[in-house]
């Protein structure tokens, strides 16, 4: 239960991706409303958070002004409970809070002979 007002959240997230997804966990695991903008989609959301962040990394929250750049969901998870928004808890997320997917691919470990 939040111990102050409801936030007005902002996250920049990628479709398909470990942090990004611990990011959702998050916010689902506390029933927080959030703007999911899709950094690789649309360029523009990607551009407007890289101005607003002052850096590229994903992903990136905006909580009532404030910008939290290339967080893990631990992370949001802690600056929430720390600042008063949730009270925090251990219930279990469905995926993990504090690392990209297990099978993530990058393109840099991808041949041709892979796809």
């Amino acid at each position: 239960m939040a111990t102050q007002s409801t936030p007005e959240i902002v996250a920049y997230l990628k479709p398909v991706c470990g942090w990004s997804a611990g990011v959702r966990a998050v916010f689902d695991k506390y029933d927080l409303s959030y703007e999911d903008r899709d950094i690789i989609n649309n360029p523009m959301n990607y551009q407007e958070m890289v101005i607003k962040s002052g850096q590229p990394l994903s992903p990136c929250v905006v909580v009532d002004d404030r910008m939290l750049a290339d967080v893990s969901g631990e992370e949001v998870e802690a600056w929430l409970a720390d600042k008063g928004y949730i009270a925090k808890n251990n219930s279990p997320t469905p995926v993990p809070i504090d690392r990209a997917c297990a099978d993530e691919v990058h393109a840099a470990n991808v041949s041709f002979e892979d796809l």
